[in-house]
């Protein structure tokens, strides 16, 4: 008979959790650990607060010249990122996390014009220099952030972890970046549930899954209001200003990294990224700033908004 048990920790700066069905507990334990071990090692690798970190080291060489050898993993991720970079005509940019100088979430202030256009000189992608091996910022200031793709990436890492060591079914939940293993331990999927993004505790609906990833983007987890307009985390990085024409817009694919790209890339949109995710042939839910919800790809429309939990 098969065995369920749940994990919760904490990474990223989010609640994490794991459902994870397999032949026995100790197996499951065992496995859970390894999978929340590789999360944490992904974490300290690339997170921007961690000063001992690989992302550190090339922000703090940056305007010196000198460029920063990475290994093969790490340069997945930046070939993965220019790509991203390059299919948004530049709105998605790894370094433009130097915009939070001027940004403050914690507070209801809102920066001037003159702040964030004297930050675009240290945005762009096209300026680092990078040649698969090497990478040299070439500014005093410049950033590198991974974290536009670090939660989906870590997710689909653990994933594979789990299945390798004899996983059969469960999900991982990675501050609501989810993928799922396999189907519960009665055989049934698993029913995965879509915050509001403008009613807090409450869901748009439930998507059922048995495997397969769901990433959601929004503009509801960070985000300030002034004078009645929002103003949320996910910035443009060819202006420095937040997206606004989504509220949220939720993608399923067969892995957590693609599904979380495709979600990100069409929040920065406006309504040009109804046809940007026809064109991917994902699943998808997009919730426009007033509130329409539109789907695709056999997405199917949400139950009644319900309570969460």
């Amino acid at each position: 008979m098969s065995q369920e048990l749940g994990f919760e920790f904490k990474a990223m700066g989010s609640p994490c959790a794991m459902r994870l069905v397999g032949r026995s507990q100790a197996a499951l334990q065992a496995a859970a650990m390894i999978a929340i071990d590789e999360v944490r090692r992904i974490e300290q690798r690339y997170s921007r607060y961690r000063e001992d970190s690989l992302v550190s080291r090339i922000n703090a060489a940056a305007g010196t010249g000198r460029a920063i050898e990475v290994d093969a993993e790490t340069a997945a991720l930046f070939d993965f990122a220019a790509q991203l970079n390059s299919e948004s005509a530049g709105r998605f940019d790894i370094t433009s996390g130097v915009l939070r100088r001027a940004w403050d979430w914690g507070t209801a202030r809102v920066p001037g014009a003159a702040e964030i256009e004297a930050l675009r000189p240290l945005i762009g992608w096209p300026q680092v220099h990078w040649d698969g091996r090497c990478i040299a910022l070439p500014k005093v200031g410049m950033q590198i952030d991974l974290g536009g793709i670090g939660k989906e990436y870590a997710a689909d890492r653990a994933t594979a972890l789990l299945v390798s060591h004899g996983v059969a079914g469960g999900f991982v939940d990675l501050g609501g970046d989810i993928v799922v293993i396999g189907p519960r331990a009665d055989a049934g999927p698993w029913s995965v549930g879509l915050q509001h993004p403008r009613e807090a505790g409450a869901l748009l609906g439930r998507v059922e899954l048995a495997r397969g990833a769901l990433a959601t983007s929004g503009d509801y987890a960070r985000f300030v209001e002034f004078d009645g307009r929002r103003y949320s985390h996910l910035l443009d990085a060819t202006t420095g200003w937040p997206a606004g024409h989504w509220q949220s817009v939720s993608v399923l694919a067969p892995n957590c990294t693609a599904a979380g790209a495709v979600a990100t890339l069409a929040m920065l949109q406006d309504e040009s990224a109804i046809g940007f995710l026809r064109a991917q042939g994902l699943p998808f839910l997009a919730v426009r700033h007033d509130g329409t919800r539109m789907s695709g790809g056999g997405f199917g429309a949400p139950v009644h908004p319900r309570p969460a939990g």
